[in-house]
């Protein structure tokens, strides 16, 4: 029974040995059946807390744009002992984690177009930190991200110049 219930949520994902242990204590399994079960299912390589932290970092940031200090707290929340969290989220490289930044606020911006410069970048900002990132990196990214941008004062006289100049090739 305790084997059947493992396997059974191991077939939809990879799950930590936390997960499963729970999900057994759940169904009333007894906890010597349980570590017997679990420890036969980490000897066969369907649960390895470090394999499904490399995983877990991986895809959530990828899908998700998640930053470190997000990934590492939802392994936290999966039981994933800190050690091996800290391990799998290393693996993202401070370039890595730049750019998936950049693109999370390059989609966002054109939403913030109506804005002036600070509000766009507090809401940014503010973005990126719910999704775990540090604050150097949403503050870097923002900025840079904003830098290219025309302000709104310069949107506008560019605008005025083209309307005003009626002899101006407009394609």
């Amino acid at each position: 029974m305790a084997r059947t219930i493992c396997l059974n949520l191991l077939t939809t994902r990879a799950r930590s040995r936390a997960e499963l242990a729970d999900a057994l204590a759940r169904k009333d399994v007894d906890d010597d059946v349980a570590r017997r079960v679990l420890d036969r299912l980490g000897a066969a390589g369907l649960v390895d807390d470090a394999a499904f932290a490399e995983q877990w970092v991986s895809s959530r940031h990828r899908h998700q744009g998640l930053g470190k200090r997000a990934l590492a707290g939802e392994l936290h929340r999966k039981g994933v002992d800190r050690e091996t969290a800290a391990t799998a989220v290393e693996e993202i490289g401070r370039d890595d984690e730049r750019a998936r930044a950049r693109a999370l606020v390059d989609r966002r911006l054109p939403s913030l177009a109506r804005y002036e410069h600070a509000v766009a970048a507090r809401r940014l900002v503010g973005m990126l930190a719910r999704k775990g990132y540090d604050a150097g990196v949403a503050y870097g990214v923002v900025r840079e991200a904003l830098a290219e941008r025309p302000s709104p004062d310069e949107a506008d006289e560019a605008l005025d110049d083209l309307l005003s100049d009626p002899d101006a090739d407009h394609r």
